[in-house]
Protein backbone atom coordinates (compact mmCIF):
# COMPACT_ATOMS: atom_id res chain seq x y z
CA UNK A 1 0.00 0.00 0.00
CA UNK A 2 1.77 3.47 -0.72
CA UNK A 3 2.14 5.72 2.10
CA UNK A 4 2.00 9.30 0.39
CA UNK A 5 -0.07 10.69 -3.05
CA UNK A 6 1.65 13.19 -5.13
CA UNK A 7 -0.39 14.33 -8.48
CA UNK A 8 2.18 14.27 -11.11
CA UNK A 9 3.90 17.52 -12.62
CA UNK A 10 3.28 18.02 -16.15
CA UNK A 11 5.09 20.09 -18.75
CA UNK A 12 6.66 22.35 -16.01
CA UNK A 13 8.97 25.35 -16.23
CA UNK A 14 12.52 24.82 -16.07
CA UNK A 15 13.89 25.34 -13.59
CA UNK A 16 11.85 22.94 -11.33
CA UNK A 17 11.87 22.44 -7.98
CA UNK A 18 9.21 20.76 -5.87
CA UNK A 19 8.96 18.95 -1.99
CA UNK A 20 8.57 15.57 -2.53
CA UNK A 21 5.89 14.48 -0.23
CA UNK A 22 6.81 12.38 2.90
CA UNK A 23 10.70 12.61 1.61
CA UNK A 24 12.36 9.62 0.41
CA UNK A 25 11.69 5.69 1.55
CA UNK A 26 12.97 2.52 0.16
CA UNK A 27 10.39 1.90 -2.74
CA UNK A 28 10.56 5.52 -4.06
CA UNK A 29 10.58 5.46 -7.78
CA UNK A 30 11.29 8.91 -9.39
CA UNK A 31 10.74 9.31 -13.07
CA UNK A 32 11.39 12.55 -15.36
CA UNK A 33 10.50 12.26 -18.94
CA UNK A 34 11.53 15.08 -21.59
CA UNK A 35 13.58 16.21 -24.14
CA UNK A 36 17.23 17.49 -24.41
CA UNK A 37 17.35 20.77 -26.59
CA UNK A 38 19.47 20.74 -29.55
CA UNK A 39 22.01 22.82 -28.61
CA UNK A 40 22.55 21.30 -25.14
CA UNK A 41 25.91 21.91 -23.05
CA UNK A 42 24.38 20.00 -20.13
CA UNK A 43 21.33 19.19 -17.83
CA UNK A 44 20.74 18.00 -14.42
CA UNK A 45 18.57 15.94 -11.80
CA UNK A 46 19.38 16.76 -8.24
CA UNK A 47 17.67 15.03 -5.25
CA UNK A 48 18.06 18.26 -2.66
CA UNK A 49 18.00 18.66 1.35
CA UNK A 50 18.69 22.44 2.22
CA UNK A 51 21.99 22.87 0.62
CA UNK A 52 22.91 19.85 0.48
CA UNK A 53 22.40 17.60 -2.55
CA UNK A 54 22.33 13.98 -1.88
CA UNK A 55 22.25 13.13 -6.09
CA UNK A 56 23.58 15.24 -8.60
CA UNK A 57 22.69 13.26 -11.86
CA UNK A 58 24.38 15.49 -14.65
CA UNK A 59 25.01 14.48 -18.52
CA UNK A 60 27.25 16.80 -19.71
CA UNK A 61 28.11 17.81 -23.59
CA UNK A 62 31.48 18.80 -23.74
CA UNK A 63 34.13 19.40 -26.56
CA UNK A 64 32.44 16.43 -28.05
CA UNK A 65 32.95 14.21 -25.12
CA UNK A 66 29.55 12.79 -23.77
CA UNK A 67 29.42 11.92 -20.28
CA UNK A 68 27.01 11.80 -17.10
CA UNK A 69 28.58 13.05 -14.02
CA UNK A 70 27.10 11.88 -10.47
CA UNK A 71 28.26 13.38 -7.59
CA UNK A 72 27.15 14.68 -3.48
CA UNK A 73 27.67 17.99 -2.37
CA UNK A 74 27.15 17.76 1.69
CA UNK A 75 28.15 21.18 3.78
CA UNK A 76 29.02 22.97 0.31
CA UNK A 77 31.72 20.66 -0.43
CA UNK A 78 31.96 18.48 -3.62
CA UNK A 79 32.59 14.59 -3.02
CA UNK A 80 34.72 12.67 -5.71
CA UNK A 81 32.94 12.29 -8.93
CA UNK A 82 31.95 9.04 -10.84
CA UNK A 83 31.55 9.52 -14.21
CA UNK A 84 30.48 7.08 -17.20
CA UNK A 85 31.37 7.89 -20.69
CA UNK A 86 28.19 7.32 -22.15
CA UNK A 87 25.00 9.39 -22.25
CA UNK A 88 21.52 7.90 -23.52
CA UNK A 89 20.09 11.56 -23.68
CA UNK A 90 20.88 12.50 -27.47
CA UNK A 91 20.48 15.96 -28.32
CA UNK A 92 17.27 16.67 -29.77
CA UNK A 93 15.72 13.31 -28.64
CA UNK A 94 12.54 12.57 -25.97
CA UNK A 95 14.09 10.54 -22.93
CA UNK A 96 12.91 8.67 -19.73
CA UNK A 97 15.17 9.15 -16.65
CA UNK A 98 13.65 6.23 -13.10
CA UNK A 99 15.20 7.37 -9.92
CA UNK A 100 14.47 4.39 -8.06
CA UNK A 101 15.70 4.10 -3.91
CA UNK A 102 16.95 1.04 -2.43
CA UNK A 103 18.24 1.03 1.21
CA UNK A 104 22.19 0.90 -0.41
CA UNK A 105 22.42 2.95 -3.50
CA UNK A 106 20.09 4.84 -6.21
CA UNK A 107 19.17 2.41 -8.96
CA UNK A 108 18.73 4.56 -12.13
CA UNK A 109 17.47 3.51 -15.66
CA UNK A 110 17.11 5.82 -18.60
CA UNK A 111 14.98 4.96 -21.33
CA UNK A 112 14.20 1.91 -20.05
CA UNK A 113 17.65 0.04 -19.42
CA UNK A 114 19.97 0.45 -16.70
CA UNK A 115 22.13 2.94 -16.75
CA UNK A 116 23.72 3.41 -13.10
CA UNK A 117 24.28 2.81 -9.48
CA UNK A 118 25.01 5.44 -6.83
CA UNK A 119 25.88 3.98 -3.76
CA UNK A 120 24.54 6.30 -0.77
CA UNK A 121 26.66 9.22 0.18
CA UNK A 122 24.38 10.53 2.67
CA UNK A 123 20.77 9.16 3.82
CA UNK A 124 18.17 9.03 1.46
CA UNK A 125 15.51 9.95 4.36
CA UNK A 126 16.47 13.48 4.74
CA UNK A 127 16.17 13.92 1.09
CA UNK A 128 13.03 16.09 0.38
CA UNK A 129 12.89 17.98 -2.99
CA UNK A 130 13.81 17.48 -6.44
CA UNK A 131 15.65 20.38 -8.30
CA UNK A 132 15.86 19.60 -12.26
CA UNK A 133 17.68 22.62 -14.40
CA UNK A 134 19.63 23.04 -17.66
CA UNK A 135 19.16 23.08 -21.20
CA UNK A 136 16.06 20.75 -21.44
CA UNK A 137 12.19 20.37 -21.76
CA UNK A 138 10.67 18.83 -18.88
CA UNK A 139 7.22 16.82 -20.24
CA UNK A 140 6.60 14.54 -16.47
CA UNK A 141 7.69 14.45 -13.19
CA UNK A 142 6.68 11.35 -11.33
CA UNK A 143 6.74 9.82 -7.97
CA UNK A 144 5.42 6.13 -6.81
CA UNK A 145 6.17 4.64 -3.73
CA UNK A 146 6.61 1.22 -4.28
CA UNK A 147 5.80 -2.11 -2.42
CA UNK A 148 9.57 -2.60 -1.45
CA UNK A 149 9.13 -6.26 -2.17
CA UNK A 150 8.57 -5.78 -5.71
CA UNK A 151 11.37 -3.15 -6.08
CA UNK A 152 13.68 -4.96 -8.00
CA UNK A 153 11.15 -6.45 -10.39
CA UNK A 154 9.84 -2.96 -11.09
CA UNK A 155 13.24 -1.47 -11.70
CA UNK A 156 14.10 -4.66 -13.98
CA UNK A 157 10.64 -4.93 -16.01
CA UNK A 158 11.35 -1.31 -17.49
CA UNK A 159 10.70 -1.69 -21.13
CA UNK A 160 13.67 -0.91 -23.89
CA UNK A 161 13.34 2.05 -25.31
CA UNK A 162 14.84 2.98 -28.99
CA UNK A 163 14.70 6.02 -31.58
CA UNK A 164 12.53 6.37 -34.61
CA UNK A 165 12.92 9.51 -36.67
CA UNK A 166 9.96 10.92 -39.11
CA UNK A 167 9.51 14.01 -40.03
CA UNK A 168 8.47 15.78 -36.45
CA UNK A 169 9.22 13.36 -33.78
CA UNK A 170 11.95 10.76 -32.85
CA UNK A 171 10.55 7.95 -30.95
CA UNK A 172 11.98 4.11 -30.61
CA UNK A 173 9.20 1.65 -30.48
CA UNK A 174 10.11 -1.63 -30.00
CA UNK A 175 6.86 -2.81 -27.72
CA UNK A 176 4.70 -5.58 -29.58
CA UNK A 177 1.02 -4.35 -29.90
CA UNK A 178 -1.02 -5.88 -28.33
CA UNK A 179 0.74 -5.06 -24.95
CA UNK A 180 0.61 -6.90 -21.75
CA UNK A 181 2.14 -6.49 -18.45
CA UNK A 182 2.08 -7.53 -15.09
CA UNK A 183 1.40 -4.94 -12.20
CA UNK A 184 3.81 -5.79 -9.84
CA UNK A 185 1.85 -5.97 -6.40
CA UNK A 186 -1.05 -4.54 -7.91
CA UNK A 187 -2.71 -1.27 -8.14
CA UNK A 188 -2.20 1.35 -5.03
CA UNK A 189 -2.84 4.88 -4.00
CA UNK A 190 -0.94 6.73 -5.60
CA UNK A 191 -0.05 4.65 -8.16
CA UNK A 192 1.42 6.16 -11.60
CA UNK A 193 1.13 4.39 -14.96
CA UNK A 194 2.58 6.03 -17.50
CA UNK A 195 2.07 5.32 -21.39
CA UNK A 196 4.07 6.71 -23.84
CA UNK A 197 3.98 6.13 -28.11
CA UNK A 198 2.42 7.58 -31.12
CA UNK A 199 -1.06 7.37 -32.91
CA UNK A 200 -0.48 5.92 -36.32
CA UNK A 201 -2.06 8.36 -38.94
CA UNK A 202 -5.05 6.39 -39.97
CA UNK A 203 -6.08 5.04 -36.31
CA UNK A 204 -9.32 3.62 -35.75
CA UNK A 205 -8.90 2.81 -32.22
CA UNK A 206 -6.52 2.78 -28.86
CA UNK A 207 -7.55 0.86 -25.82
CA UNK A 208 -5.81 1.27 -22.16
CA UNK A 209 -7.31 -1.95 -19.91
CA UNK A 210 -6.55 -2.37 -16.13
CA UNK A 211 -7.46 -6.23 -15.90
CA UNK A 212 -7.68 -8.58 -12.21
CA UNK A 213 -8.43 -12.37 -12.69
CA UNK A 214 -11.89 -12.10 -12.86
CA UNK A 215 -12.65 -8.77 -15.52
CA UNK A 216 -11.67 -5.49 -16.60
CA UNK A 217 -11.59 -2.54 -13.88
CA UNK A 218 -11.09 -0.33 -16.24
CA UNK A 219 -10.86 0.35 -19.66
CA UNK A 220 -10.29 3.27 -21.78
CA UNK A 221 -11.89 2.97 -25.28
CA UNK A 222 -10.80 5.95 -27.49
CA UNK A 223 -12.65 5.49 -30.51
CA UNK A 224 -11.88 7.80 -33.59
CA UNK A 225 -14.66 6.87 -35.86
CA UNK A 226 -16.91 7.94 -33.42
CA UNK A 227 -15.00 10.61 -32.08
CA UNK A 228 -15.96 9.52 -28.63
CA UNK A 229 -13.63 8.07 -25.43
CA UNK A 230 -15.62 4.96 -23.36
CA UNK A 231 -14.97 4.01 -20.20
CA UNK A 232 -16.42 0.74 -18.04
CA UNK A 233 -15.74 -1.90 -15.95
CA UNK A 234 -16.35 -5.64 -16.61
CA UNK A 235 -17.22 -8.34 -14.24
CA UNK A 236 -19.14 -11.05 -13.47
CA UNK A 237 -19.75 -11.91 -17.03
CA UNK A 238 -20.76 -8.77 -17.95
CA UNK A 239 -20.08 -4.54 -18.55
CA UNK A 240 -21.35 -1.81 -16.83
CA UNK A 241 -23.09 1.43 -16.86
CA UNK A 242 -21.32 2.95 -20.03
CA UNK A 243 -19.57 6.15 -19.61
CA UNK A 244 -19.14 8.38 -22.74
CA UNK A 245 -17.17 11.87 -23.19
CA UNK A 246 -17.05 13.47 -26.18
CA UNK A 247 -13.45 14.83 -25.20
CA UNK A 248 -11.57 13.53 -27.97
CA UNK A 249 -7.57 14.22 -26.33
CA UNK A 250 -5.97 11.86 -29.39
CA UNK A 251 -4.65 13.04 -32.52
CA UNK A 252 -4.62 10.72 -35.47
CA UNK A 253 -0.49 10.72 -36.51
CA UNK A 254 0.60 12.73 -33.28
CA UNK A 255 2.64 11.66 -30.45
CA UNK A 256 0.99 10.26 -27.08
CA UNK A 257 1.27 10.30 -23.20
CA UNK A 258 -1.16 9.03 -21.34
CA UNK A 259 -0.81 9.37 -17.31
CA UNK A 260 -2.96 7.51 -15.18
CA UNK A 261 -3.38 8.45 -11.23
CA UNK A 262 -4.72 6.16 -8.74
CA UNK A 263 -6.23 7.95 -6.21
CA UNK A 264 -8.52 6.98 -3.36
CA UNK A 265 -11.99 7.40 -5.29
CA UNK A 266 -11.10 7.17 -8.74
CA UNK A 267 -8.97 6.71 -11.74
CA UNK A 268 -7.43 10.65 -13.48
CA UNK A 269 -6.53 10.38 -16.63
CA UNK A 270 -4.15 12.79 -18.16
CA UNK A 271 -3.35 13.37 -21.85
CA UNK A 272 -0.14 14.96 -22.89
CA UNK A 273 -0.67 16.75 -19.41
CA UNK A 274 -3.80 17.71 -19.13
CA UNK A 275 -5.97 16.12 -17.17
CA UNK A 276 -9.10 14.60 -19.32
CA UNK A 277 -11.17 11.89 -17.38
CA UNK A 278 -11.71 11.15 -14.08
CA UNK A 279 -13.60 7.56 -13.65
CA UNK A 280 -14.93 6.34 -10.09
CA UNK A 281 -13.63 2.73 -8.90
CA UNK A 282 -16.47 -0.13 -9.34
CA UNK A 283 -13.48 -2.70 -8.71
CA UNK A 284 -12.49 -1.87 -5.31
CA UNK A 285 -9.97 -3.94 -4.46
CA UNK A 286 -7.20 -2.59 -6.15
CA UNK A 287 -4.59 -4.35 -5.14
CA UNK A 288 -6.46 -7.32 -7.35
CA UNK A 289 -5.86 -5.23 -10.57
CA UNK A 290 -2.67 -6.69 -11.29
CA UNK A 291 -2.03 -6.38 -15.82
CA UNK A 292 -2.12 -3.36 -18.00
CA UNK A 293 -2.96 -3.86 -21.18
CA UNK A 294 -3.39 -1.31 -24.60
CA UNK A 295 -4.48 -2.05 -27.85
CA UNK A 296 -5.30 -0.60 -31.00
CA UNK A 297 -3.81 1.24 -33.65
CA UNK A 298 -0.39 2.88 -31.75
CA UNK A 299 3.30 2.13 -31.36
CA UNK A 300 4.66 2.13 -27.87
CA UNK A 301 7.62 4.08 -26.95
CA UNK A 302 7.75 3.91 -23.02
CA UNK A 303 5.40 2.15 -20.39
CA UNK A 304 5.69 2.38 -16.68
CA UNK A 305 3.33 -0.11 -15.55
Amino acid sequence: MALYQQLPFFNPSVPFTRLIQGGLQEGTSITVCGRVLSDADRFQVDLKYGSDIALHFNPRYEGGSEYVMHNTLQRGRWGSEERKYETPFPRGQMFALQILVTLSSYQISTNGKPFSEYKHRMPFSWVDRIHVSGNMEVKLVAFQYLVVRYVLNIYMSVCEFIFYVNTKISFLFLYTVPYKSIIHGGLQLGKVIIIQGFINPQANRVVISLRHKAGIAFVYNAGFDENLVLCNTYGDGKWGEEEQSEVMPFKKGQPLQVTIFCSRHQYQVFVNGEQTHTYSHRHTKLEEIDVLEVSGDVQLSFVQP
